[in-house]
């Protein structure tokens, strides 16, 4: 069916709901000629004949009867999603996806969603939890409308708007430090016929951090590799490594005493305050990074994905 046709029906429909021509006419703002031509047009193209023609109007013929009643159908239809369509606006309805971490879930993208449920109580919100790759990748793909992550090289085109900025860092509890410097300084002496003993400087970071175990989140986060780049440019090889999949897991394991985690000193300022966990000595601190909302530029995007990213913005 083309473009034309779509015309001839809708000419089709006019005259057939008035019963004249006429009527159908002043409806449509075009002259009754030009109506009866066009209802001429579409029989000849159905091979058939739609109206019976009299001095006092025009009458639906069997077939003509058959075509009204489909037709009638779907202009219900659009009428109807029209009506939709102006109450969605009205309402603000739409839908809107977000990938994000676990933890940058819970620790950041919680407020945002607050205010803007509470300014958007119509959008239907679709929360994806998965590393920030995943969801950079899904970004790309076009699978996803806004995503919150770090700020990476593997972002290609991707519009990055940074809302915070975070620090990593090495944490642990005293217990495990003091543990660790002691099989240090047992294993320099051992190794230099028990005479010699580590001083300050022979026990830096290192050497300790290379001898304890390092909890780290699993290769596929972006944390993981800013982390894993900051100690290969320091030469930094840890004997063991226990990898999970979450910074809460981390926090918690490393407050069990379980070994040296890496985290975000945003998360743990209050281990930190209580002295549940103690910062790990480093020779230098681990370059500060962004976090950001991150989308793919779009001609036309959506109502939702507008008000959430003003929101961001502010």
């Amino acid at each position: 069916m083309n473009q034309q046709n779509l015309n001839l029906y809708h000419i089709f429909y006019e005259v057939a709901s008035c019963g004249n021509i006429s009527g159908a006419a002043r409806n449509l703002f075009i002259s009754q000629p030009a109506i009866s031509k066009a209802i001429s047009k579409l029989e000849s193209n159905l091979s058939t004949t739609l109206f019976l023609r009299s001095s006092r109007g025009v009458k639906l013929t069997p077939e003509g009867e058959l075509l009204f009643k489909q037709i009638e159908t779907a202009f219900h239809a659009i009428n109807q999603g029209e009506a939709q369509l102006l109450k969605n606006q009205q309402l603000g309805v739409g839908q809107l996806s977000i990938g994000v971490s676990t933890t940058l879930c819970k620790y950041m993208l919680l407020p945002y969603l607050q205010t803007y449920i509470r300014e958007n109580p119509h959008v239907k919100l679709s929360i994806y939890c998965q590393s920030s790759l995943e969801t950079i990748a899904a970004l790309e793909s076009g699978k996803l409308d806004i995503g919150l992550v770090g700020e990476s090289d593997r972002m290609g085109d991707l519009c990055f708007t940074p809302v915070e900025e975070i620090q990593d860092m090495f944490v642990t509890t005293k217990e495990y430090m003091e543990h660790l410097k002691e099989r240090v300084q047992k294993e320099v002496s051992d190794s230099n016929d028990r005479r010699h003993f580590m001083t300050s400087e022979d026990m830096n970071f290192s050497n300790l951090l290379s001898q304890s175990t390092l909890l780290l989140l699993d290769k596929k986060n972006i944390t993981r590799q800013y982390v894993e780049k900051y100690l290969l440019l320091r030469d930094i090889t840890p004997e063991q490594q226990l990898e999970v999949t979450t910074m809460d897991l981390l926090i918690e394991f490393a407050k069990i005493g379980m070994g040296v985690a890496c985290v975000i000193s945003n998360f743990v300022e209050k281990e930190l305050s209580d002295g549940t966990l103690i910062p790990f000595p480093m020779a230098d601190p681990i370059p500060k990074r962004k976090i950001g909302f991150a989308y793919k530029k779009q001609t036309n995007p959506t109502n939702a994905m507008e008000k959430f990213l003003m929101l961001t913005e502010k």
